[in-house]
């Protein structure tokens, strides 16, 4: 079945015919690019589809790109066992888990869906008044706008070259 296809997946018609995929429907996914203003205490407001996937709580913690990503705790959680259970004489595992927990911190939205942002992680991803939410299926980043523009330049740029990148991932 291709990525537009269609199957029966644990008593669930699966694809883009029926707005379920994965097991998500669209009203479950993180997809879309806003940008927001922080207020003068460091808030940001979470777009509004996004509100009802964090109300049980989230994560703010160091993306791999130099933005941020905020993670719906049952996301987090799953990540969080997972690096923990690498083993801790490797060097690649203890810089991974200093990236992700070493900087995280646990955040709510309050009644107006604004989350904020402590400044240790606003001065990792160089944010100062602006910031660009985008969406990534089942969790979100966090980047400075001009970042996050720069970041698109140099990767889309050169399509055949961005289809040769992802062709090796088999999607």
């Amino acid at each position: 079945m291709g990525f537009f296809g269609v199957k029966w997946e644990d008593g669930l018609l699966i694809g883009a015919r029926t707005n379920v995929l994965w097991g998500k429907s669209i009203e479950q996914m993180f997809l879309g690019e806003f940008e927001h203003t922080l207020d003068e205490k460091g808030r940001f407001t979470i777009p509004a589809k996004f509100r009802a996937k964090l109300a049980s709580g989230a994560v703010i913690t160091r993306g791999i790109d130099g933005c941020l990503e905020l993670q719906p705790m049952d996301h987090f959680m799953e990540l969080a066992t997972k690096v923990s259970n690498l083993p801790i004489t490797s060097r690649n595992a203890r810089g991974l888990r200093r990236l992700e927990f070493s900087g995280a911190a646990e955040v709510e939205p309050d009644k107006q869906g604004r989350v904020g942002l402590p400044s240790n992680l606003r001065e990792y991803a160089r944010i100062d008044k602006q910031v660009v939410i985008i969406g990534l299926f089942d969790y979100c980043e966090i980047w400075n706008p001009e970042t996050w523009q720069e970041f698109k330049q140099r990767s889309y740029d050169d399509p055949e070259a961005l289809a040769e990148q992802f062709a090796s991932l088999d999607v």
